[in-house]
């Protein structure tokens, strides 16, 4: 299977039945520029970069990488395409102090036998929610956190459709990554309360309409009730 369009402008290049089984599930926005929300682990960036192509893109357009927490599925693919693009990091503070010291049980890299070098991040979102601006369009950051203390969701209106990207929504929750299942629970009634249309996960893929972001959501509220924290 390769990348597809989830809906107008907005892709799915990388998920782990389309490159390495380790990678997250990548989206691109094309917004003129281009911008990717998280990075895989780091293994595929050749196979990200033709996907990007067979779409039509092209990667060079690529300013801008929005990491939404500091797992390796999610990050290690991020130095690559700075360095061959360009394109500036942005991720939560919180989580940017892993990376850029390369904690290996912080990032999880350790849980999949990788390792992460320290990183530099370029923007570090401090705020409740950021928006950011690409053109006409913008793109709001909300710190979600909860399976990790620096996670990110991010969602834009457009086309007549809200769009949530919530990486990560199912967990897993640990110690070793600072997890707090309270704080996820908030997380997780903000993220209700959008009412998106369409969310883009970052492990299990896309789920649309309206009801079935909500049922996603609301299910792992249920597994994850109080009393099992």
């Amino acid at each position: 299977m390769g990348p597809r369009e989830v809906t107008k402008e907005i892709y799915l290049v990388v998920g782990a039945d389309i490159t390495d089984p380790r990678d997250c599930a990548i989206y691109l926005l094309d917004l003129g520029d281009l911008v990717m929300i998280d990075a895989g682990a780091g293994e595929s960036y050749d196979e990200i970069v033709l996907n990007i192509e067979r779409l039509g893109l092209d990667p060079t357009k690529l300013t801008t990488i929005i990491l939404t927490h500091c797992h390796i599925d999610h990050i290690g693919g991020a130095p690559r395409f700075r360095e061959a693009f360009g394109a500036q990091i942005i991720m939560h503070h919180l989580d940017a102090e892993s990376v850029e010291r390369g904690d290996d049980g912080m990032t999880a890299a350790s849980w999949y036998n990788l390792r992460f070098p320290p990183m530099s991040v370029d923007v570090k979102l401090k705020k409740e929610e950021e928006r950011l601006l690409f053109g006409d369009q913008e793109v709001i950051c909300l710190h979600t956190p909860g399976h990790t203390p620096g996670s990110l969701s991010v969602y834009l209106d457009r086309g007549g459709n809200r769009i949530l990207f919530g990486q990560d929504i199912h967990g897993p929750f640990s110690e070793d990554f600072g997890s707090d299942l309270a704080a996820w629970r908030q997380s997780m009634q903000r993220l209700l309360a959008l009412e998106a249309d369409i969310l883009c996960e970052g492990h299990f893929g896309v789920y649309q309409p309206k009801e079935g972001v909500a049922a996603y959501i609301e299910h792992y509220l249920e597994q994850y009730g109080e009393g099992n924290d």
